[in-house]
């Protein structure tokens, strides 16, 4: 079963007028942002002010601070995200008077439709993905308009609409909402156990990706990656529906094999057998693996393979996907939006081979100070040893209670049931008062060193007080 109703898509250009409950949110407020170039009229409230409802203001959206059921006005469609609840005022007031609902992917897929779009999902992966495909389109003329669950570090946008016939999306598999969209071509990272409070179990968790791939419209291309199990069974459940089927990574076999990874600073050079040479600016043989999933997409897009490439060595990154924050005392500060155990695994390892790299070409060498704060109780019951393990390849691991997002505490359910399962060979300290971490941070930092906050919830405000506190010291 799925957690979201497929349902059928209402074209963008029937839906009028439209509100949009937490307009604020990175997806809400991109899917705004289109519909506003599109024409469409939009307006929308949110709990607290912010930069980005002010760029929806700016370009013609009606936008309110709190919520209230007069905010509504004359809405023909109101559209929602998981996380709004039914007693939400404004929702309350469009059930009872008969409006149109949508949940955020209805209303993104409204916005694909009748383009030839392109779906990114996985576990781990998307946002990046997402991220490195519309630069390298864009890039080579395509200009596509695209959705990503974040933002690029070169524009600050998430979001926006471009003049050619290429839609690229990040599909969000977490409440099942990738359901809604019906792709020309899909891009299956990996496939991993999360979000076990919607799912309950692994399984499920597989087959709705299967579902995901069944949904790609027939002529269709999957892009799979060979490195995962769970997407090489996805790849020969594609085949046998007569799609293409394109496999990238390292593994023997693949389509787009990944050789000669080799960290350069920030970033990596790499081959892609078949397609060439590649440079990126952002660090870790995971992103190698990301670019290319995005030359397979080009490929199955007709694009031109240098151009594309041109755009992955333009590409600089997405927001909180291992950012650079600044240094300060000579201590570098990331900030990573990781927040599963494999996700932190990947983000250290990058870290790693640049402070490698950085020893071996004369410089200190520096430690990994790694702030983690774990998000949802649920998934730190469900991965607290995995997540000590991951932070086992830090030098210091400072970890954060549960940032509990829209769960309630469970007993027993905190940080330090991270902090416990650490292993012996890296220096844990335990902080539950969440002020305290900056300080606590930088006096745990050394000339050389990087620190990295990691976690989706607000440790990523944490990163610019750490470098306040080391610029003071």
């Amino acid at each position: 079963m799925s957690l979201i109703d497929p349902g059928e898509v209402v074209p963008a250009g029937e839906l009028g007028r439209v509100h949009f409950i937490a307009i604020g949110g990175a997806g809400m407020s991109g899917i705004a942002r289109i519909m506003l170039r599109r024409g469409i009229a939009v307006s929308g409230s949110d709990a607290r002010d912010s930069e980005l409802l002010g760029q929806l203001g700016d370009l013609g959206a009606k936008v309110f601070v709190g919520h209230d059921a007069a905010h509504v006005g004359d809405a023909d469609t109101v559209v929602v995200s998981t996380a709004i609840r039914e007693a939400n005022p404004e929702l309350v007031a469009a059930r009872e008077r008969g409006l149109r609902v949508l949940h955020r992917s209805a209303a993104l897929a409204s916005l694909m439709a009748g383009r030839r779009a392109v779906a990114v999902a996985g576990t781990h992966g998307k946002t990046t993905t997402t991220s490195m495909l519309t630069v390298a389109l864009q890039h080579a003329g395509a200009d596509p308009s695209y959705c990503i669950g974040g933002q690029l570090v070169t524009t600050g946008l998430g979001a926006d609409e471009g003049t050619g016939d290429v839609f690229v999306a990040e599909a969000d598999e977490s409440d099942g909402s990738f359901l809604m969209y019906t792709p020309h071509i899909a891009v299956v990272t990996n496939v991993e156990a999360d979000h076990l409070d919607n799912y309950g179990g692994f399984e499920m968790v597989k087959e709705n990706f299967a579902r995901f791939v069944d949904r790609i419209e027939p002529g269709g291309t999957l892009v799979a990656g060979a490195d995962d199990p769970v997407a090489l069974e996805l790849a020969d459940r594609a085949r046998a529906r007569g799609l293409t089927v394109r496999t990238y990574g390292e593994a023997e076999g693949a389509d787009l094999r990944v050789t000669g990874f080799t960290p350069r600073g920030l970033g990596s050079r790499f081959a892609i057998e078949g397609a060439g040479e590649v440079a990126l600016g952002v660090p870790g043989r995971h992103n190698a693996l990301n670019a290319a999933a995005v030359v397979a997409v080009a490929q199955a897009l007709g694009v031109d393979g240098a151009a594309v490439r041109e755009g992955l060595a333009a590409f600089g990154g997405a927001m909180r996907r291992l950012e650079r924050k600044g240094e300060a005392g000579g201590v570098e500060v990331f900030d990573s939006y990781a927040h599963h155990p494999t996700e932190l695994t990947a983000d250290l390892e990058a870290t790693r081979d640049y402070l490698g790299e950085k020893a071996a070409s004369g410089g200190a060498a520096g430690r990994i100070v790694a702030v983690f704060q774990p998000h949802l109780y649920s998934r730190t019951r469900f991965f607290a040893a995995e997540f000590g393990a991951a932070l086992g390849m830090a030098d210091v691991a400072v970890v954060l209670d549960v940032y509990g997002a829209r769960e309630d505490p469970e007993p027993g359910v905190t940080g330090a049931l991270v902090a416990d399962a650490v292993p012996a060979g890296t220096e844990t300290v335990y902080a539950p008062v969440r002020d305290e971490v900056p300080g606590l941070a930088a006096s745990l930092a050394r000339p050389g060193d990087v620190v990295i906050t990691l976690g989706a919830g607000d440790v990523t405000a944490l990163g610019p007080l750490v470098l306040e506190r080391l610029a003071a010291r």
